[in-house]
């Protein structure tokens, strides 16, 4: 078994075992659990745009980045 399929065998039961624990819980602490996950899968969605936008501001104002229309874009592509 190579080290890429046993990182994918050890996920994949640290994954079942966690499952098996929330299944344990009772139905209200579950909803709860379901509720804090996404808030936080939400947040780091939300942190990851900001520093995408970041990350393009500053890439516009060293001039890496060009503002333009499709057929500005398209015009230059046939040069």
């Amino acid at each position: 078994m190579n080290s890429q399929t046993l990182i994918q065998v050890q996920e994949s039961s640290a994954f079942q075992q966690a499952i098996d624990s929330i299944e344990s819980l009772p139905l209200e602490t579950q909803e709860a659990l379901i509720t804090v996950i996404q808030n936080r899968l939400r947040e780091k969605r939300r942190a990851m745009v900001l520093d995408a936008v970041a990350e393009s501001e500053q890439a516009y104002a060293v001039g890496e980045v060009r503002r333009g229309s499709a057929a500005d874009l398209l015009a230059e592509l046939e040069d």
